[in-house]
């Protein structure tokens, strides 16, 4: 469909009721793409941090919150300073002001304490709330830059409160840092010279997680190096060094202001502590040391200057971080953390980069610019751009043996669903095109670890990896079919026939593990009928689309690798399955609507090979319960989606594809969930709109699967790109948009599409909306690139290099920003294809392309 100028309109207009304005603008500097005014910060708590490294998250009023630095989840976790709970003295950073002719006052640098924290059993719950803040307050982002605006009528100065962490496509070891960067800019707004000063003030808090260990009397030591000064926190020698709570962190600045600090604070009762500090601070702005021993002591750290009318200065703050332990997902092994490997502490955190940071902000603005000033779709921007904050929290780590794995979610303290679930990470499309190096890795893990001789790959990896990969055991259909055809985007998009053959065996055993005796497959006739784990955490039993989609896009994917590889018979009989099963299917399942499961019951559990079946005990052999039946699944496409993506063609008949999705609009879509019965989880209810997991217009199984009333946002994620390949444009981007609605600051995070835990894995599908609507494909073996004939500049990358293409009347003009590109070919979809001779381009300058 054509976005006309009305549709665009009408979205505007529907943003500005609630409160919420997308842009394609600056401010101060730093890319923006939507604003969240002060009825919509509430729930807003971005994550800071590198990759596998944790976080500590931006609140939409300006405070940092969910110190999840340990190697666990923690939100709502805020340290207190000597474990005073009644007082709920957190970490905060304040400002002092001194007019001429005036008494100084000093507030913290957030907005109004949201209402959620009003009522506890000593009044407000909220952390340090009892100090003066801005009145005013409202939140500008495009991740990983955040930005929250604070102004109040009574106070002469405005403040934008910046965070962010380097984040480069392409560049691994740079968007890896154990870093916060910290951005406060504050401008005079009076027509005479001030006096400000913004102090850092962070309890050391090393040995206690929010969850584990306990509070200690730890130690805080001010130092100074060329380029920058802060307080480096440390631990109790008391505290065990092999335990996750053990490490350290660093508050520091680069200014060149004057600079005062305090290790301590000075012991007092009641809030007599508190008082002290803010009579020392709002005398001068200027800190004097003090020197006490207690527990989660507290370091402060200020920058004093002065502002003349109108002016606007700038003063940074870094809160680095080093704690190298991990346990592993049975928590019986110390895995460790690679990043804290390469640093001794937080302290050479800082040394090597503080000073590189100019550099790394630009570079993170390059991309990030690209990203939003491209022309797609708003909503497939916001979704995409800021889903990909999940792959930056506690969901994703990297071991000290080099290895990247992930829970599937985050519980508020702890992981949740181990072991890379295959099953989860399957519709994950973020990775793959960003860091193409982490989801090699990735594939090493599940086929050179997770995958054993029979096969069978366990769809949860144990660790330690060298010696418990595969005792999990069990296998998941839709899992291991969807690692195939992964390990096919990986080689597609890498060109590296080393990586293609270190497992190519293990892939060839994965794909013919679906043909054991009692096995998925065992007639093998392209076909699953056999009992099938999957993501709905049952087995399905009989033929139904989720699993036989999954199965046609592995076989095409295999198929393919054989090919290269030059193995001509096996790539044979993985054309013949296809072909079979893909016309039995269209025959079979699909209804004239949309594909359907065709029960078989196992009738006995000896049929069921070992392996394939999770909870034996609530097996009814002749009557299986928890099955799809003739439901309308909502990612009963998602195979097919996956084929999209992958430019392996339609695994059935294209019309059915179109058709099935209308079904599922038809069927699942709920304007309003005010009256729907939901029997599990609720991600979406009242007034909200959405797509249901399954709807039966027709014969209900009576015990259907058990999540066939919930919403979930990674499915619909899956089913709007399915119908944004289709053409389906506004039926793709109105799914999309339900979802953000959802997410929109106020009800829920825009950082957090949840589901079996927080920052859910599932969810970074919303990548691949930026592939559907920019016709976006590349091979690195082909050396092919393809985009849509549509005029406009299009962001593109694949994992190793990335940059723009602007597309105008049958001619393109192709930008590399990073990295490099060998091409042979170019097509315009509908237009063409140009041919050239390893064409090398380079960010020197673009390549004109006449087609």
């Amino acid at each position: 469909m054509k976005i006309t100028s009305k549709l665009i309109s009408s979205f505007i207009l529907l943003f500005l009721m609630i409160g919420i304005v997308q842009a394609q603008t600056k401010n101060n500097d730093w890319p923006v793409l939507k604003t969240y005014d002060q009825n919509h910060l509430d729930r807003i708590a971005m994550p800071i941090g590198g990759i596998g490294t944790g976080t500590i998250s931006l609140t939409g009023r300006g405070a940092l919150e969910d110190w999840e630095i340990m190697s666990r989840p923690a939100k709502g976790y805020n340290p207190i300073y000597a474990g005073v709970a009644v007082i709920n003295r957190a970490p905060f950073f304040s400002i002092y002001i001194k007019e001429d002719q005036k008494e100084a006052q000093a507030l913290l640098l957030e907005g109004p304490v949201p209402v959620k924290y009003d009522e506890g059993y000593y009044g407000s719950k909220a952390p340090n709330h009892g100090l003066p803040r801005f009145d005013k307050a409202s939140f500008k982002t495009a991740y990983p830059f955040g930005q929250v605006l604070l102004s109040d009528s009574k106070v002469p100065v405005e403040v934008t409160v910046g965070a962010f962490n380097p984040l480069i496509p392409g560049n691994i070891e740079d968007s890896s840092l154990p870093m916060a960067v910290l951005s406060y800019k504050v401008k005079n707004t009076s027509s005479k010279a001030i006096t400000i000063s913004i102090a850092g003030n962070i309890p050391n808090f090393i040995g206690f997680d929010g969850k584990e260990g306990k509070a200690y009397k730890n130690i805080n030591t001010y130092k100074v190096e060329k380029g920058f000064k802060g307080i480096q926190f440390t631990a109790n020698e008391k505290i065990d060094k092999e335990s996750a709570q053990w490490g350290s962190f660093s508050l520091a600045t680069n200014s060149d202001a004057e600079v005062s600090y305090r290790t301590a604070w000075r012991k007092g009762d009641w809030g007599n502590s508190t008082l002290e500090f803010w009579d020392d601070y709002t005398d001068d702005g200027l800190l004097e040391e003090r020197v006490s021993v207690q527990k989660n002591n507290m370091g402060s750290l200020a920058v004093k200057t002065t502002l003349a009318p109108n002016e606007e200065k700038e003063i940074l703050f870094f809160i680095t971080w080093n704690f190298p332990n991990r346990l592993g997902f049975q928590k019986k092994a110390n895995v460790g953390n690679y990043y804290a490997t390469q640093y001794k502490d937080s302290w050479e955190v800082a040394q090597q980069y503080i000073a590189r940071i100019p550099e790394l902000e630009n570079q993170t603005k390059t991309f990030v610019n690209a990203f939003i000033q491209s022309d797609f779709p708003e909503i497939v921007k916001e979704a995409a751009l800021f889903n990909l904050a999940h792959f930056r929290t506690q969901l994703a780590f990297k071991t000290k043996s080099g290895y990247y794995l992930g829970w599937e979610g985050n519980k508020d303290n702890e992981g949740s669903g181990s072991g890379m679930c295959t099953h989860v990470w399957n519709y994950e499309q973020t990775i793959p095109f960003l860091f193409g190096d982490v989801a090699q890795n990735m594939r090493e893990v599940e086929f050179g670890y997770g995958t054993d001789e029979k096969g069978l790959m366990s769809y949860r990896i144990h660790l330690p990896i060298a010696t418990k990969s595969t005792s999990f055991g069990l296998a998941a259909a839709d899992g291991q079919m969807g690692s195939i055809m992964k390990y096919y985007r990986e080689w597609q998009l890498s060109g590296d026939d080393e990586f293609l053959k270190k497992n190519w065996k293990n892939v060839k055993k994965a794909l013919e593990f679906c043909w054991i005796k009692n096995g998925w497959d065992a007639n093998k006739d392209g076909v699953m009928e056999g009992s099938q784990h999957n993501t709905m955490d049952v087995e399905y039993y009989g033929p139904n689309p989720q699993m036989g989609l999954w199965y046609l896009g592995a076989l095409r994917a295999t198929e393919e690798m054989a090919k290269y590889l030059g193995e001509k018979k096996f790539a044979n009989t993985c054309k013949a399955l296809y072909k079979n099963g893909s016309s039995w299917m269209d025959k079979n399942l699909f209804n004239g609507e949309y594909y359907v499961q065709k029960i078989v019951p196992p009738m006995h559990l000896d049929s069921i090979a070992k392996g394939l079946i999770r909870v034996k005990r609530r097996l009814v052999a002749d009557d299986p319960q928890y099955q799809l039946g003739e439901g309308v699944l909502i990612d009963q496409l998602v195979g097919q989606v996956m084929a999209h993506i992958l430019d392996l063609g339609y695994l059935v008949n294209k019309e059915n594809i179109k058709k099935t999705n209308n079904a599922i609009l038809k069927y699942n879509y709920r304007d309003n969930l005010m009256k729907h019965p939901n029997f599990m989880r609720s991600y979406a209810y009242g007034d909200e709109s959405a797509l249901l997991m399954a709807a039966y217009p027709n014969k209900r199984p009576k015990q259907p699967f058990p999540y066939f009333t919930e919403v979930m946002t990674g499915f619909e994620h899956t089913a709007a790109v399915g119908m944004l390949y289709e053409g389906q444009e506004k039926e793709g981007l109105k799914t999309i948009q339900d979802i953000r609605n959802r997410y929109d600051g106020k009800k829920r995070n825009p950082f957090n599409e949840a589901e079996y835990g927080h920052h859910y894995a599932r969810s970074m599908m919303a990548w691949a909306g930026v592939l559907a609507t920019t016709g976006f494909h590349y091979s690195a073996v082909k050396k092919s690139m393809r985009f849509t004939s549509k005029p406009g500049i299009y962001f593109w990358s694949n994992g190793y290099s990335w940059g723009t293409c602007e597309v105008r009347n049958k001619e393109a003009s192709l930008t590399v920003l990073s990295g490099k590109l060998e091409l042979k070919s170019f097509s315009l979809e509908g237009v063409g294809t140009k041919k050239m001779k390893n064409k090398m381009i380079t960010s020197t300058k673009p390549l004109k392309i006449k087609l």
